[in-house]
């Protein structure tokens, strides 16, 4: 029996191998350039990387794949007009991290609406505050939620019982969300606006000077999308001059942002270094769970979950 040639990489080796069937035929990498040697005989590929361009090449070497599996939710980068010529389909992380990242929107709004960063410092001072920095509440306030997929709902559902009023921004608008023509219009009736798109051509940059012009001086832009979405040098004038409130960005551009980038010096710029997504320990158990579930779809020629539409780069 021909067996299917699997190629990923050795981290996950423990959590994968003891479990796959007799029809799989594993070949585990350690490197880029073991991964590059191995691509070209994968069926199935998991080519997770933390270096974009390196996975980017990888998954171009991989020309024989048919399923190419992801932890990573955000597609931006891959090679995705070459895999869907070649027929390959692609599953993501969709919703592995959503609940870690939803928590993270909560405890970012939390530590600006109170001023935490300041009762650290006072702390750190061995200084007894006499007053709260932040008198900000939750209770009240409104936000706009930009993309509304596994993250963005958990986002919602969490904001809800802090009484936030939450307006949805999506693709396909409802009865009870704006359309994506619509929100600019109304940027400035809100307390914070939240980034939970995926990046693409189209939102690229989708907040720049205008829209920051527009917000609320008071208002926090919190970022857990990608840095492209937002217009940096931008962002950064608008929080110098104090144009916007604060901006929570666990994303930047670039990843890692250097040591002399001004953001790092800005008291209103809370950066949580890519973090959200990694403030927990269940990821690759989660991420072996759907794979193995997928890997016997695939046996059975079902459709795989989630998949990526390779035309919309999510």
């Amino acid at each position: 029996m021909t067996k299917t040639k699997l190629v990923m990489a050795g981290l996950v080796r423990p959590l994968i191998e003891p479990r796959l069937p007799e029809w799989v035929e594993p070949h585990w990498f350690m490197s880029k350039d073991e991964a590059l040697e191995l691509a070209p005989m994968a069926e199935i590929g998991w080519f997770d990387m933390y270096d974009k361009a390196d996975m980017a090449a990888v998954i171009g070497a991989a020309t024989q794949m048919k399923w190419l599996n992801s932890i990573y939710a955000g597609v931006d980068g891959m090679p995705l007009a070459q895999l869907k010529k070649q027929g390959c389909v692609v599953t993501n992380g969709a919703g592995i991290n959503a609940i870690t990242i939803a928590e993270y929107v909560v405890m970012g709004m939390l530590t600006m609406a109170k001023g935490y960063r300041e009762v650290v410092r006072a702390q750190e001072r061995h200084e007894w505050l006499q007053d709260s920095p932040g008198k900000v509440e939750l209770y009240g306030s409104k936000a706009l939620l930009l993309g509304y997929g596994a993250i963005g709902k958990l986002i919602e559902e969490r904001l809800k019982p802090f009484g936030v009023d939450v307006t949805i921004v999506r693709r396909t608008p409802g009865r009870t969300s704006l359309a994506p023509d619509a929100w600019r219009a109304r940027l400035g009736e809100f307390d914070w606006v939240i980034l939970a798109v995926p990046a693409t051509a189209e939102t690229d940059d989708m907040i720049g000077a205008d829209e920051l012009a527009t917000m609320k001086q008071s208002a926090v832009l919190i970022n857990i999308a990608r840095g492209s979405v937002v217009e940096q040098e931008a962002l950064v004038n608008a929080l110098r001059d104090k144009q916007i409130g604060g901006a929570f960005l666990d994303v930047t551009t670039p990843e890692p942002l250097p040591a002399d980038h001004p953001l790092w010096t800005l008291d209103n710029a809370h950066i949580t270094m890519h973090l959200s997504g990694r403030a927990q320990d269940k990821m690759f158990i989660r991420s072996a769970t759907r794979f193995f579930e997928n890997l016997d779809r695939y046996r059975k020629g079902e459709k795989l979950e989630p998949l990526v539409n390779l035309d919309l780069g999510y």
